[in-house]
């Protein structure tokens, strides 16, 4: 996922960069990297679930623990870059997303594995920001920074394509351990280049919202932990709803620290305008649809279809292609067509195509059943995505434009996580109970997957709804209403 946007006049400080044009490879390398990977393990998932013993549930820790740690800190990692000096900040986290990545890749069990995409998170939480603000400072505002902005905004939207591809391919010929230990090469290069060409940034004075950053990410992790738990024990389950009790203290805990810190996380601010906030909704519905669908039809292509790692990286080109070309087209149709219009033509679109793949069956083809969703899936979400982001941050102040932007980014990873959670428990359940009739275990496992997904798409349909239903009535369009102005950078978010 992209970045922390930096806020208006961070790049008025700091000391010209040393040879530009390698910084915005360093920082372009290390939004690649990040980018890629989320998708490069996604697509390794069936093989990671036989390799490691996951059952179907836990699976998905795999996604979501780099999710949550990296969407649960990324707003301390920018405070970091703040504070600490943006150099240093950024060098460290790449340090450590790299050796995560190696913990990753030599993991004997999936205790490991989760615990070093942790790590992963963690690191990508601290370099990310670091990243993009360094890309503020080396530009000056006019044709350079922009130029660096869309080739930045290139490869956070086109690299989600190129990491199925590369995860499929890494699956397929070698091993799926090498989707995480192709970082470590790149990250040793990225921190020797780093020290070599960038510029430190002068500390700030201020503090950091450590209990803020660590109360929001561990009430989120507790609560979809529980969703995930409910599809081996069931509601009723004391570990159940001992994790949602614990997760809603920390949440409450969470708000009342923002009310009182002198430098919060979160400025509670930003949710008194009702418009913002619906576009915070309809971020956290949207990106857990899409981060549903593609656990899921991943797992379907492969497990039903019988498509290999790398073929299933293909089938997913025409859903990412549209997504990128829409980051190329859609800024330019907002001068000329309401943005709430294309939000709204957007989500129709994406519920056809959720409700075109939950009729997916063991007999479906990939032409016929999958690629037709993934079409639609692709058109309509580039719609939505980038006059969103200019609803999310129309008059912000300025001195709010860094963690407004930033709520943006944390609630596509945090999203994901919380609808990958509650679908996970609907294909358990329904896994449970398939009236899987065939005797031949290769064809029964098959049987109990397609049901499973099936419910899963169902879940993510119902999302899709209520993803349009908050779209409708955030921009009414039974009213007439001046159209919101483009801010100055859209990005389509990579999916993970």
């Amino acid at each position: 996922m992209s970045a922390t946007s930096a806020a208006p006049g961070a790049a008025s400080t700091g000391t010209p960069a040393r040879r530009p044009g390698v910084v915005l490879a360093v920082i372009l390398i290390t939004q690649l990297m990040v980018i890629l990977d989320g998708t490069v393990v996604n697509i390794a998932m069936p093989k990671i679930q036989h390799a490691l013993d996951f059952s179907p549930s836990s699976l998905s820790w795999v996604q979501n623990a780099y999710a949550l740690a990296f969407g649960g800190l990324l707003l301390l990692g920018a405070r970091a870059g703040d504070l600490l000096g943006r150099r240093r900040v950024f060098v460290t986290g790449v340090s450590v997303f790299t050796a995560a990545s190696l913990l990753g890749g030599l993991a004997p069990n999936a205790e490991l594995l989760l615990a070093a995409r942790v790590l992963q998170g963690i690191g990508g939480a601290i370099a990310a920001p670091a990243a993009l603000t360094l890309l503020m400072l080396t530009f000056r505002e006019g044709p350079e920074r922009l130029k660096a902005l869309g080739l930045y905004s290139l490869v956070s939207s086109g690299g989600a394509s190129v990491g199925l591809v590369v995860g499929g391919m890494l699956t397929d010929w070698v091993s799926w351990r090498w989707g995480l230990f192709i970082n470590v090469p790149i990250g040793i290069g990225l921190v020797f280049a780093a020290r070599q060409v960038l510029s430190e940034t002068p500390p700030e004075k201020g503090k950091f919202d450590v209990a803020g950053a660590l109360t929001s990410t561990l009430g989120i992790t507790s609560i979809v932990y529980g969703f995930i738990r409910v599809a081996e024990v069931g509601w009723t389950s004391a570990e159940v709803l001992a994790a949602f009790a614990v997760g809603v203290v920390l949440l409450v805990a969470f708000v009342l620290i923002e009310r009182r810190v002198s430098h919060p996380i979160v400025p509670l601010r930003l949710f008194a305008n009702p418009d913002r906030v619906a576009a915070y909704v309809t971020m956290l519905l949207l990106v857990g649809t899409m981060f549903g669908m593609f656990f899921f039809l991943t797992q379907y292509m492969q497990g039903v279809l019988g498509f290999s790692p790398l073929q299933a990286g293909l089938a997913f080109l025409p859903l990412t292609g549209l997504l990128f070309t829409s980051s190329r087209i859609v800024p330019r149709l907002l001068g000329r067509i309401d943005g709430g219009k294309l939000m709204i033509t957007g989500s129709v679109s994406v519920l056809i195509g959720m409700l075109w793949l939950t009729r997916v069956s063991e007999d479906t083809s990939y032409l016929g059943g999958v690629v037709g969703p993934l079409l639609l899936f692709g058109l309509g979400a580039g719609m939505v995505f980038i006059p969103l982001t200019g609803r999310a941050l129309d008059g912000v102040q300025p001195e709010d434009a860094g963690a407004a932007s930033g709520m943006l980014n944390v609630l596509q990873q945090v999203g994901g996580a919380l609808g990958l959670g509650i679908l996970v428990t609907i294909f358990g359940t329904a896994s449970r109970n398939s009236d899987a009739a065939s005797r031949i275990p290769a064809e029964r496992a098959r049987e109990i997957l397609t049901d499973g997904v099936h419910a899963a798409f169902i879940g993510s349909a119902i999302y899709a709804t209520l993803t349009m239903a908050v779209i409708i009535l955030s921009v009414r369009p039974w009213t007439r209403r001046s159209p919101a102005v483009p801010v100055a950078i859209e990005e389509v978010p990579a999916v993970h």
